[in-house]
């Protein structure tokens, strides 16, 4: 078997999925895309697939690379020329780099698989300001980690709020060591999934951000010094180690599986999410999602209001709004992207294979 044969059932398999999840419609192209696109500062691949797809989030396919070739895509940067090569049956995307191409300035795409940070002037998936501050801050944690986790319980005299500089003492903490760092947030609103009917089940709740706390001294009862404060930290916030940032810059692909699940909250608990907003949905990684994950937004049909009672119930068609790119995954829910939307998204409104 050719190389050029496994790379091609490789992408197939990636692209069908084991759900049998298939994009056996051909590719399309915008009516006005170009020959060819010079990458500048700020572009992101999503934004340098909209010049030629009408549907970004499948630029894996024109590129021909398969699932494990692009995690991580390190390998466009500004300057670089992205080339569209309309000579084949299919179009295809090609690199021209810019000064580390070789003598006829065309490179082969060999990305290399890393976890690590975006670095250099790397071109990232989608916009990494736009999700930044949710790479490491809890935005929702889930039940048994409010539950369980350590709380701040005194400070040194009677104040109940605390600022950068006091000393504050905490409980509940496992194993805790000089130097670590620690995220304080206060609890808010539980958040119900939806697809219960009941309105009971609570899949998480929404937090506030405090600020960063930092040990001193470990014990049974541990103390602690407040290193950065956004708000107050009080008598009763929790405690949550922080984590390095690590944003996996996974190219855009769609479910291996048939999903289906609902938006539960939008940041900033607006009520009317647009682009460029983080949404939680109730899909999360026993659901089939990970990071890369494009799901399509949809408003549900709207009852058709009746002349008669005699008349059927019918609703209008749900209607799709937008491509949501899941960035951050947890066991029962999933921060995304709302990279582009017609019209607002909502609480409740749906989420589906693209």
């Amino acid at each position: 078997m050719t190389t050029m044969r496994k790379t091609i059932i490789s992408l197939l398999f990636a692209l069908s999925g084991a759900a049998g999840v298939a994009h056996a419609d051909t590719l399309a192209m915008q009516d006005n895309a170009p020959d060819r696109y010079v990458v500048v500062k700020g572009d992101t691949l999503w934004g340098i697939s909209g010049h030629f797809l009408k549907q970004p989030w499948r630029w894996p396919e024109i590129w021909n690379l398969n699932r494990e070739q692009i995690k991580n895509p390190h390998w466009i940067y500004p300057g670089d020329v992205v080339v569209l090569d309309r000579s084949g049956a299919t179009p295809r995307l090609k690199l021209l780099k810019n000064e580390r191409a070789g003598s006829n300035g065309e490179v082969k795409l060999s990305p290399r698989i890393r976890a690590s940070d975006l670095d250099n002037d790397a071109v990232p998936s989608i916009p990494l300001t736009s999700i930044q501050p949710f790479l490491n801050k809890p935005l929702v944690v889930e039940e048994n980690e409010l539950l369980t986790a350590p709380r701040v319980a005194a400070g040194p005299d009677d104040r109940v709020v605390f600022a950068v500089g006091d000393k504050i003492y905490a409980v509940n903490m496992p194993d805790p060591k000089v130097g670590d760092v620690y995220q304080a947030f206060r609890p808010a609103q539980p958040l119900f999934d939806p697809k219960d009917p009941d309105h009971k089940r609570v899949i998480g709740h929404e937090v506030t951000y405090l600020g960063d706390v930092v040990v001193e001294k470990p014990g049974q009862v541990v103390t602690l010094r407040v290193k950065t404060s956004k708000e107050e930290i009080g008598i009763g916030a929790r405690l949550v180690k922080a984590n390095e940032a690590q944003y996996l810059n996974y190219a855009p692909h769609a479910p291996d599986r048939d999903v289906h699940g609902l938006v539960v909250s939008a940041y900033g608990s607006v009520a009317e999410a647009g682009p460029m907003t983080t949404l939680v949905i109730n899909l999360g990684a026993g659901d089939g999602m990970d990071v890369g994950t494009v799901l399509a937004t949809w408003k549900a049909g709207r009852p058709i209001k009746k002349e008669s009672s005699n008349e059927p119930d019918l609703f209008t068609p749900n209607e799709r709004t937008g491509n949501l790119f899941i960035y951050r995954v947890f066991p029962h829910f999933s921060y995304g992207l709302l990279l582009d939307s017609t019209e607002p998204v909502n609480v409740a409104d749906e989420v589906t294979n693209p």
